[in-house]
């Protein structure tokens, strides 16, 4: 049975924004999901974070997709990093994620703590082969993570993109607040197929 183990970002919490939607509708196919709690979301440590998730998966096979959605992502490319060759997820879909440090354009949030997740830049090229497939959603007009981050990420994945012209960052706990994301349900649909 597919389960989907949802990370959520930076001050983010398990069930705010669109996660409760999102697992509602997959609950809905049958499809299990949880939104884990990661550690000190206001301080947080990427090893904190990438135990979490080995912890909440177990041993990874075809049946654990993840999704990561902002901070998250780089949390789940972490994981991913850090499995032995020859083991694999059925699939990953970043949301509103990135790879490498982000530039402090708007000062709404401490970058000193994101950009640790992501200093050096995750090298993308060995994760292709730990998930079976991948898909990267990103708002057109995100604030917080310039769409060319995306674009960059899906590239270096050989990975689709969902762009979502005025998608902004699909925050849960910030204004605007996002309550459902479509784009995330069909993503999740046709990685499971």
């Amino acid at each position: 049975m597919k389960k989907v183990f949802i990370v959520h970002g930076f001050q983010g919490i398990p069930n705010g924004g669109w996660f409760p939607w999102l697992m509602g509708e997959l609950a809905k196919q049958k499809i299990s999901a949880c939104s884990l709690p990661m550690p000190n979301p206001n301080d947080p440590v990427v090893s904190e974070w990438v135990k979490v998730i080995e912890f909440s998966v177990g041993h990874p096979s075809d049946e654990v997709i993840l999704l990561g959605h902002s901070l998250g992502a780089p949390a789940v490319l972490h994981y991913l990093k850090s499995l032995p060759s020859g083991l694999s997820v059925g699939g990953v879909l970043l949301v509103s994620g990135f790879s490498e440090p982000l530039e402090n354009k708007n000062n709404q949030i401490d970058l000193d703590k994101i950009n640790s997740f992501v200093t050096p830049p995750i090298n993308l090229t060995d994760i292709k082969s730990h998930s079976k497939k991948i898909v990267v959603i990103h708002g057109s007009d995100d604030t917080v993570v310039p769409f060319s981050y995306a674009e960059k990420m899906s590239r270096e994945l050989e990975c689709k993109l969902v762009r979502v012209a005025g998608g902004s960052h699909f925050s849960q706990i910030s204004e605007p607040v996002c309550y459902k994301l479509p784009e995330a349900l069909h993503a999740l649909e046709e990685i499971i197929g």
